[in-house]
């Protein structure tokens, strides 16, 4: 699976991206996130806060619970902002 990293996501896993094999007990978004969490210090600083970090699975915004079947790509990045 691809995984995009992006904004200050991307700066503080310090990536733009990468492929990921996921562990078979890795089914949905909020999963992935506490397995993301657990690569390393870079992670769990990006993803201290999960709640602030936005998921879109294939391009298309989702929810905690939607399950990663069939997924190619998973986008993290934070909450957008006008201006």
């Amino acid at each position: 699976m691809k995984l995009l990293y992006f904004a200050w996501v991307r700066e503080r896993i310090g990536r733009p991206d990468e492929e990921v094999e996921l562990p078979a007990d890795v089914t949905t978004v909020s999963e992935l996130l506490a397995w993301l969490k657990g690569r390393g210090p870079e992670y769990e600083y990006a993803l201290a806060e999960p709640k602030a970090v936005r998921v879109a699975i294939d391009r298309v915004h989702v929810q905690r619970d939607r399950s990663l079947a069939g997924a190619h790509e998973v986008a993290l990045f934070p909450p957008m902002t006008g201006g």
